[in-house]
């Protein structure tokens, strides 16, 4: 079954949120260093995946490209009123701050290198054991962040599961069109813009600064067709 690793992901992002629900008498201070630790390790991950590129200024380009893509389409203000539309309809007095846990909670889950590589792994093998990790994770870091931001990171589940099953999906009708060679540089490339993304969500995470992380998801496309063009030209 394709879909199995992203099912499994997707239920342990919400039963980790009914967990973290049920825990948010947890004391501020404690939460805070959590998330702080939290933070730490994202930006850590993020610079480890950064540099598995085999030519960074792929990933330069991709960046800038998909920048100017995201800031057209003001993709990160749309997660936004998919959040504050679901707050109006729960209430944010009882749910806490549902736009920003649903955006955070999305940002973390679908950005990284497991989620890519997870995804064509159940695609092209058949193989779930990565997804199924990354549910593990997944399921941890959800239990931290619902108790901090609310239920707006049960929501995520929805995209996390739409993201990696349509890449398994995708994966699984074309790989018979790739070549080893060319998957391998294309994880390299995607896994390295990516962990870019996964910096500049530990960044926010750590309050340095607001960066609209959602506004370079575009770079994952557009390093996919720039590895795609490069390889056959």
């Amino acid at each position: 079954m394709v879909l199995f690793g992203s099912i499994v992901n997707a239920v342990g992002i919400i039963v980790g949120t009914i967990i973290g629900l049920l825990l948010r008498k947890i004391p501020d201070q404690m939460k805070q260093t959590v998330m702080i630790a939290i933070g730490l390790s994202v930006v850590v991950l993020g610079i480890d995946m950064a540099l598995k590129s085999d030519n960074f200024f792929i990933v330069i380009v991709s960046l800038v490209v998909g920048t100017i893509v995201g800031e057209w389409l003001r993709i990160e203000d749309y997660l936004h009123r998919i959040g504050n539309a679901l707050e109006l309809k729960i209430g944010k007095s009882q749910s806490g701050n549902i736009a920003q846990g649903f955006v955070t909670a999305t940002l973390i889950f679908v950005v990284g290198a497991m989620a890519i590589v997870g995804a064509l792994d159940s695609g092209l093998r058949q193989d779930h054991s990565v997804l199924l990790t990354k549910s593990m994770i997944d399921g941890f870091t959800s239990i931290v962040l619902a108790s901090t931001l609310g239920i707006g990171v049960l929501f995520s589940a929805l995209p996390v599961f739409l993201y990696q099953g349509g890449i398994a999906l995708f994966a699984n009708v074309i790989h018979q069109f790739l070549s080893d060679s060319l998957l391998n540089l294309l994880i390299a490339e995607l896994t390295a813009t990516g962990g870019v993304l996964i910096l500049a969500i530990g960044i926010n995470m750590l309050g340095i600064k607001q960066i609209k992380v959602a506004n370079l998801l575009p770079s994952i496309l557009v390093v996919t067709i720039i590895v795609l063009f490069q390889y056959h030209y």
